[in-house]
């Protein structure tokens, strides 16, 4: 796969962005990696706090300029991207990998060993409408992260260069699954399967929690409790370190017609 031209070098002599058809606030470009300067930004966020429908308002832009956007964390406990380890260098292509293979490798290093794999649930979206209400829910959501008072201490919008969502966190080297995978494109390999089947978009990243927004979530407890052993696969400590820790409670509870997913690695 060719290298995807990266437009944020573009900002160091254009701040807003206004040769990218762009209008940015005032932001700061990202590079620091766990290895040093990585050789272009990695991304760009603002340094304020965004105004309800920005993310909206110029998402059209944003992909027609090859980025995409995502929120961060840039404060509590970790910091922000400067501080997180960012690891571009150990990070593959997710199209090089096939997210059933991933999700079947760590269903048999991680489930007991009479569990079988039950295999890929079923698609619930992959039409060109479900995409679109795919983008319409990530944009209304990330007002809500983005507003004071939010799950997050210090939210700001972000722009990633990235072929589609699902690819953000291996486009920055994100480092949060580290203890259990170090290259996270094989995760965002299952990013992209659920992209396709159930229309999520990488909604925000914080030092090691992904959230994810989810346009066609499962309506049905058997289809709840099919995602829910993928979400095993994708990240264990979801279901064994928190409160409902089986694969049917977990699915009932945390899954069913929920339209966002979060995963935290220890």
């Amino acid at each position: 796969m060719a290298t995807l031209p990266n437009p944020l070098p573009h900002l160091t002599t254009d701040p807003t962005g206004g040769t990218l058809g762009l209008a940015l606030p005032a932001g700061r470009l990202i590079d620091t990696t766990d290895e040093g300067p990585w050789h272009e930004p990695l991304l760009w966020h603002a340094d304020a706090p965004s105004a309800p429908g920005d993310w909206a308002a110029h998402h059209d832009a944003y992909r027609a300029a090859g980025l995409v956007p995502v929120v961060i964390e840039v404060g509590g406990g970790q910091g922000g991207p400067q501080d997180w380890e960012l690891m571009p260098g150990d990070t593959s292509y997710p199209g090089d990998h096939d997210a059933e293979e991933v999700l079947t490798e760590f269903w048999e290093e991680y489930a007991a060993e009479e569990d079988v794999w039950p295999g890929l649930s079923p698609a619930t979206t992959n039409t060109e409408a479900g995409q679109t209400d795919a983008d319409e829910l990530a944009a209304q959501l990330a007002d809500s992260l983005l507003a004071p008072g939010s799950s997050l201490k210090e939210p700001r919008l972000a722009l990633v260069p990235a072929r589609r969502s699902a690819d953000v966190p291996a486009a920055i080297g994100w480092s949060g699954p580290a203890n259990y995978e170090s290259d996270t494109a094989r995760l965002c390999a299952v990013l992209r399967s659920w992209e396709d089947r159930f229309g999520i978009r990488v909604l925000a990243l914080t030092f090691n929690q992904l959230t994810l927004s989810v346009a066609a979530p499962p309506t049905t407890l058997t289809e709840a409790e099919a995602v829910a052993a993928e979400h095993f696969a994708f990240c264990p400590d979801n279901i064994t370190q928190g409160p409902h820790n089986t694969l049917h409670a977990y699915a009932e509870h945390e899954l069913l017609n929920t339209r966002t997913w979060t995963f935290w690695w220890d």
